[in-house]
C-alpha cells in the first residue's frame, strides 16, 4: 500500500463508513478511548476489538477482527499497543 498524501487521507476518511479500533479501551485515561469515542460522535461505525473489554464507550466489544467482520466490511482498521 502507498503512502497517502494529506488529500489521500482526506478522501480515505470521506470514504470510510466502518472502522475497526483494535486495542480501544473502556478506561477514559487511554489515547484508544478518547479516540474511539471522538471516531464514534464523528459519525463512524465503530466496532472496539479487545478481547480484555466486554464494552468501550457504550459499544459492545469483541475479541478478533474475524468477529469485527461479521457485522459487514471493515473499512479502516486502527490499532493501539502498548509501547
Amino acid at each position: 500500500m502507498a503512502l497517502l498524501d494529506e488529500a489521500g487521507i482526506a478522501a480515505l476518511l470521506a470514504s470510510a463508513r466502518r472502522i475497526a479500533v483494535v486495542g480501544a479501551s473502556s478506561n477514559p485515561a487511554r489515547p484508544s478511548h478518547g479516540v474511539f469515542r471522538t471516531l464514534v460522535e464523528a459519525g463512524y461505525d465503530c466496532v472496539p476489538v479487545n478481547p480484555n473489554e466486554s464494552e468501550v464507550a457504550g459499544i459492545t466489544a469483541v475479541a478478533t477482527l474475524a468477529e469485527a467482520a461479521r457485522g459487514g466490511p471493515i473499512d479502516i482498521v486502527d490499532v493501539f499497543r502498548r509501547s
